[in-house]
């Protein structure tokens, strides 16, 4: 019997990041089953919530969705919603459909992820009339691209690409219309952490050199220097998951430091901490009372191992620097 060719390092890796868009939608779709935020279209993604997540857990989601989400929406305002949005990693997000739902989509939202990925949520797009009916609502041809990597839609792309790719990435992107003179705001979601520095870096210079007027929200870890960090790490490394970008996590200054030294005029970087007191303070004593917390303690280090990192480039003086979480 021909013994089967052994796996490359690098594709156990890749496959170990791919697994992470699962676990962050179950997560998801469990929070939002306990009524810490709505979104009605997760469930066509993610049918089963799996086990119980411990409140902790739930109320760090809360504040990375919220935050996120803040900062998107202040960037649409901003801009009238005359921009691009791109979702790099974007997984099985569903920040299109709350976008049409609000009316405030972008002139087109593109997404990227891993082919494998991207093909799945086509699937799930293409088989489920509540997702597609949106879609096709935004679209005025009688015909949308739709093969089995990429979708394309006047207000909506997705792109099955790989992040460390820069020049294949911005192929496919200028095939789907991208247009680099249009405000474009990049967003990604634990997504850098998984490129070494060196190509997190090439892509976010690229993003500043390519793109006139953008900014870019960054969701992923910091202080991961201390022992609290450390066991994430191990965590993640017990399941072949390596974060070959940890050493740019290591504080707020170097997070800031990667986008200082790639072009971006301002960048600004909280931690999850800051930002979850930053929050709406009635809709958070909404959500501490869906569940009782035992250990305060463990959620205050979680939410001090995570940060939102945003930079920009404003050419066209439209005031993004001034974008941010007001006390």
């Amino acid at each position: 019997m021909a013994s089967r060719p052994p796996v490359a390092d690098s594709d156990v890796a890749d496959e170990a990041v791919r697994s992470t868009c699962d676990d962050a939608s179950i997560c998801k779709r469990f929070a939002t089953s306990q009524g810490y935020w709505t979104d009605p279209y997760i469930q066509y993604f993610v049918r089963q919530m799996g086990e119980r997540k411990a409140p902790e857990i739930n109320r760090g989601y809360y504040a990375r969705v919220q935050g996120m989400s803040h900062l998107l929406d202040a960037f649409l305002k901003r801009t009238q919603c005359d921009c691009q949005v791109v979702n790099l990693g974007a997984g099985l997000d569903t920040t299109f459909w709350r976008l049409k739902a609000e009316n405030t989509l972008p002139k087109k939202y593109f997404e990227v992820d891993f082919p494998m990925i991207v093909a799945r949520k086509i699937h799930h797009i293409k088989t489920k009339p509540p997702l597609s009916k949106p879609l096709i609502e935004t679209h005025s041809a009688d015909s949308l691209l739709l093969d089995g990597h990429n979708l394309d839609s006047d207000r909506y792309c997705i792109i099955g690409a790989d992040l460390r790719d820069i020049s294949s990435l911005e192929e496919k992107l200028r095939k789907f219309q991208i247009i680099t003179e249009l405000p474009t705001l990049f967003l990604s979601e634990c997504v850098l952490v998984y490129m070494t520095p060196e190509q997190s870096s090439r892509l976010v210079h690229w993003v500043a050199n390519t793109f006139h007027t953008a900014m870019f929200i960054n969701y992923e870890q910091v202080n991961m220097a201390d022992r609290f960090g450390q066991v994430m790490i191990e965590n993640l490394q017990s399941r072949q998951c390596n974060l070959a970008g940890v050493d740019v996590c290591q504080s707020l200054d170097s997070q800031k430091e990667r986008f200082l030294l790639t072009g971006w005029e301002s960048v600004n970087a909280l931690d999850m901490m800051a930002v979850y007191g930053l929050l709406p303070q009635e809709d958070i004593s909404r959500i501490e009372r869906l569940e009782f917390l035992d250990e305060k303690e463990l959620l205050h280090q979680l939410l001090q191992h995570y940060s939102i990192c945003w930079a920009v480039k404003d050419t066209l003086s439209l005031g993004i620097s001034q974008i941010g979480f007001l006390p």
